[in-house]
């Protein structure tokens, strides 16, 4: 996990830099409290700055907060293409992209609730900038489910859209539960998934039916 911002303030730091620790604090903040319970004043306070050089470095909290967003979402986007390869899906996929999911959030384990949070003002551009993300992350999904369904011998449509619900409901509960677990590393979350998956494997019946 992130460990807290220094509040020793940031006088004489390099512009780009103390842009670099407003975006740590305040992605801290709104992954762990929500784009609606954060505020400018703690995000501030973690920098040791005030409100006002705050909003004169990134505008309004909505602002900050798309700002915070966007390497987010273009670094787990990122992960997931090139967890999916160029040579199709495989059995071996979902783990390759639940890997790189969880090496693409260590350090930084909040991070995957600003992509995915439910409090963001209907309509604004956070809310827009984080549809934009989930729709091309649920479009891999879909495509990744749709193929490795039909390698399984199944073409029926509505079980690669259920699947594909499923997967998404599963990626984001182990990412729940690694955060309330600090002390699992990525590789250590990798090698416990397959075993859920092999143990999952082992209770379908047999044949599939």
């Amino acid at each position: 996990m992130a460990t807290p911002s220094s509040k020793a303030g940031t006088k004489g730091v390099p512009r780009e830099h103390r842009a670099r620790q407003m975006l740590d604090a305040a992605t801290e903040e709104f992954g762990t409290r929500g784009y609606a319970a954060a505020s400018l004043p703690a995000i501030a306070a973690r920098v040791g700055v005030t409100k006002t050089l705050l909003h004169q470095y990134f505008g309004t909290k909505e602002d900050l907060y798309v700002a915070c967003l966007v390497p987010v979402g273009d670094r787990l986007l990122g992960a997931v293409r090139t967890a999916m390869g160029p040579d199709g899906t495989t059995p071996q996929t979902p783990l390759r992209v639940l890997d790189a999911i969880f090496t693409a959030l260590e350090g930084r384990r909040e991070s995957w609730f600003v992509l995915y949070d439910t409090t963001l003002p209907p309509g604004g551009e956070a809310a827009r900038t984080a549809a934009g993300y989930w729709s091309a992350i649920d479009g891999l999904a879909a495509a990744g489910t749709a193929e490795l369904l039909r390698g399984a011998g199944s073409a029926d449509p509505l079980d690669a859209d259920a699947l594909m619900y499923v997967w998404r409901d599963l990626v984001a509960t182990l990412v729940r539960w690694w955060v309330k677990h600090p002390e699992q590393t990525p590789e250590a979350m990798t090698r416990r998934c397959a075993r859920l998956f092999a143990a999952a494997a082992a209770l379908a019946p047999e044949g599939g039916r």
